[in-house]
């Protein structure tokens, strides 16, 4: 017998000082927010360039899923389809939001936003639906 589909990448941007618990509890909070239960979460994507760090790392551990690091260039493939737009993002990596092009690109081709960003004091949070 198995389990529903772990069919849910959240995409995740963090500052560096951003603890475990609070991005653990903003993607708690995006998933109850779309509806989804946590059995669903395959993955936590963010930049490449991040995705060794402690936080997001233990992060993914604490809520049972991978962590996953999506290169530049994946990131700017999937901008066009990225609603938000931060000039800070834009400015730094060419992208509107890391969060929602993590989680589109860490989703793979087809995939759906299905939560448009969200926002702690120090995290950020997309996710997007795996194509079936």
């Amino acid at each position: 017998m198995s389990g529903p589909p772990r069919d849910i990448v959240a995409g995740i941007g963090f500052r560096h000082a951003t603890q475990a618990g609070e991005i653990v509890a903003l993607v708690q909070q995006g998933l109850e927010a779309s509806g989804r239960p946590p059995s669903r979460l395959r993955a936590l994507a963010t930049a490449e360039d991040r995705a060794g760090e402690a936080a997001f790392c233990e992060a993914a551990e604490r809520l049972g899923c991978s962590a996953i690091g999506v290169a530049s260039e994946a990131l700017r493939a999937v901008d066009a389809r990225v609603p938000t737009r931060s000039a800070r993002m834009e400015a730094e990596r060419g992208i509107g939001s890391l969060a929602e092009a993590a989680a589109l690109a860490g989703a793979g081709a087809g995939a759906v936003l299905i939560l448009p960003r969200i926002a702690s004091a120090g995290a950020t949070l997309a996710l997007a639906n795996v194509s079936a």
